[in-house]
């Protein structure tokens, strides 16, 4: 087990990612709501595909806690019943968590196949925590943290349950995705901390304090980034997703401030840059992190100028947290070149 453990983590690392991708896709598309109940979806295992089934229907067999719409209002079937030739309210109690109660096939569908992907990864890091056992007299740390991944999943499962019941309360998105990037965090150390491959990297302490500067940039810009989307979701809801030239015509402070930090990043990685091809520090994924930034900054020109092209947003989330990925796994590399050179 303790040999495959080093690929579990990034087998582990790769499906959380998955769900990021399929978050910022359901973010994209709206379909944040495709399922108004949690753990299930309209009350079942495997949702609807038509509007049809979650109408009241005569002799028919219903499960506690499923779900029909009814006078545009959700209803929750006390118990298991079959219905007769009418309706019967008592049979039924309202879902008081929201109002929100509409059917779209396409949106519940995204929705649905998000939360599969959480659940697969839930599963991935309970594996990982069953493989880092086999470290626990050699390095304690690493069944620890895996015991958060597994801590950080659950959080995120009932975080997200709170999401839907809050019909899609901004903060809580906000914590939602800054708590991946913690779980991306930590299953990036115990890869670090399990690899068996020796790099070389030179010692630099201003590379290494312009990592961490670029770091925390990275996570003020995602933060920033969810309530410029936030008030983009409500200009949508508002205006229609037809009239994508209007939604950012009246941006609030928050879009400025974002759209400034980003020259901010982008200046401070130039300055990384400069200083690892100067000094030869060995530190090559910092080509990936100068092409992420070109990626993200023409994806958010994209969207300003462009209106919004079809995945735009999507991308625009992915790279920042794939960059914030990078950002970390260079930390640890240079804290453990500056630990190498200093125990020589």
């Amino acid at each position: 087990m303790k040999k495959h453990f080093h690929t579990i983590a990034k087998v582990t690392l790769i499906l959380v990612y998955l769900v990021i991708i399929a978050g910022a896709v359901v973010r994209m598309t709206g379909s944040g709501m495709g399922c108004p109940d949690w753990p299930k979806c309209f009350g079942y295992y495997i949702p609807p595909t038509e509007e049809s089934q979650l109408e009241w229907k005569s002799n028919h067999f219903y499960e506690d806690g499923m779900v029909i719409i009814v006078d545009e209002a959700l209803q929750v079937a006390k118990e298991d019943f079959t219905t007769t030739t009418t309706f019967i309210s008592e049979n039924w109690e309202p879902y008081t968590k929201h109002d929100y109660a509409i059917f779209n096939a396409f949106h519940t569908w995204v929705e649905y196949i998000n939360r599969l992907f959480g659940a697969l990864a839930g599963l991935a890091t309970l594996v990982l925590l069953i493989g880092s056992f086999w470290y626990w007299n050699e390095r304690k740390s690493i069944p620890i943290l895996s015991f958060f991944t597994v801590l950080g999943m659950g959080f995120q499962a009932w975080l997200g349950k709170t999401v839907v019941d809050s019909n899609l309360a901004p903060f809580k998105i906000t914590i939602h995705m800054v708590m991946a990037l913690v779980i991306v965090a930590v299953l990036l150390y115990i890869i670090h901390v399990t690899s068996s491959k020796i790099k070389s990297h030179k010692k630099d302490k201003i590379f290494t304090q312009l990592l961490y500067v670029s770091i925390i940039l990275t996570l003020i810009q995602v933060v920033l980034g969810t309530q410029v989307r936030q008030f983009v979701d409500e200009q949508i809801h508002t205006l229609g997703e037809t009239s994508k030239e209007l939604w950012l015509a009246k941006p609030e402070l928050d879009f400025y401030v974002h759209r400034t930090f980003s020259v901010v990043v982008f200046l401070v990685n130039v300055a990384l840059f400069y200083r690892f091809r100067k000094l030869q520090l060995g530190f090559k994924k910092i080509y990936w992190v100068m092409v992420l930034l070109v990626l993200e900054i023409i994806s958010g020109i994209a969207m300003y100028y462009f209106d919004f092209p079809f995945g735009t947003q999507t991308i625009h989330i992915v790279i920042a947290t794939i960059l914030f990925g990078i950002q970390f796994y260079l930390i640890l590399e240079a804290n453990k070149a500056v630990n190498n050179v200093e125990s020589l």
